[in-house]
């Protein structure tokens, strides 16, 4: 078969699952992700949290390679309110998660992602448009355990910082070179009216009933930002 072809099948394989996932599903798998991974004894650390202004969660990203690799994956980003990102976790804005590789090896696999995003810059750039991490954002894979005092200057310093759960493993992950998009049909969808990414997340909107449990767990296990530009 032709390159063309392959894309093509590629294409199929990664929209097909979607189509029957819906925007409540989707939101319930990435409260259930965030869940699960900040149960984990070995799992994001507490005051990298406390510190990112806003959370990116992708759960069950698909990732294939059949001649031409790539992955593909739909989740929400929420970020704490108020102009400097001082107030409680506010409603989420739909994202989605793309990326392309070269492959030989025929298979799948599905992969959790969780993203912090560590400051108002790296927020900015994917409330406006499309961003490739590592370029428009810079990004480091995320330390883990209890606490970061063992995390490196590049993972300090960075924009966006990238975790991954695959097979119950848990990891923190580079991301460069994939790309983050705000997914404006299932924004509209949730919210009954064509709202930008950046509109929902720094605006007046109010938490829909499906969301809640996302906003709900981050208020519970954040309720303050602690980093030193917050303050």
């Amino acid at each position: 078969m032709t390159r063309k072809t392959w894309t093509l099948i590629l294409v199929v394989f990664l929209a097909v699952p979607l189509l029957a996932e819906t925007e409540a599903d989707r939101l319930r798998n990435c409260a259930t992700v965030l869940k699960e991974i900040l149960g984990m004894p070995d799992s994001i650390p507490r005051d990298l949290l406390d510190r990112a202004e806003c959370v990116i969660v992708f759960p069950s990203v698909k990732k294939v390679a059949i001649g031409v690799g790539g992955s593909y994956g739909r989740g929400a980003m929420t970020c704490r309110g108020g102009d400097t990102f001082d107030g409680p976790w506010g409603p989420p804005g739909m994202m989605a998660l793309e990326g392309g590789s070269i492959g030989f090896q025929l298979g799948g696999q599905a992969t959790d992602f969780v993203l912090l995003v560590m400051n108002d810059r790296g927020a900015d750039s994917i409330l406006g448009s499309k961003v490739k991490i590592g370029a428009d954002a810079s990004a480091a894979a995320g330390p883990k355990g209890r606490t970061a005092g063992a995390a490196t200057d590049v993972a300090m310093r960075a924009e966006i910082l990238t975790y991954s759960r695959s097979r119950g493993l848990f990891a923190g992950v580079s991301l460069e070179g994939s790309t983050l998009r705000p997914d404006g049909d299932a924004n509209e969808a949730v919210y009954g009216k064509a709202a930008t990414a950046r509109g929902i997340v720094r605006g007046t909107l109010p938490v829909p009933a499906g969301a809640r449990p996302i906003v709900d767990l981050l208020n519970q296990q954040s309720p303050k930002n602690l980093s030193e530009r917050s303050k």
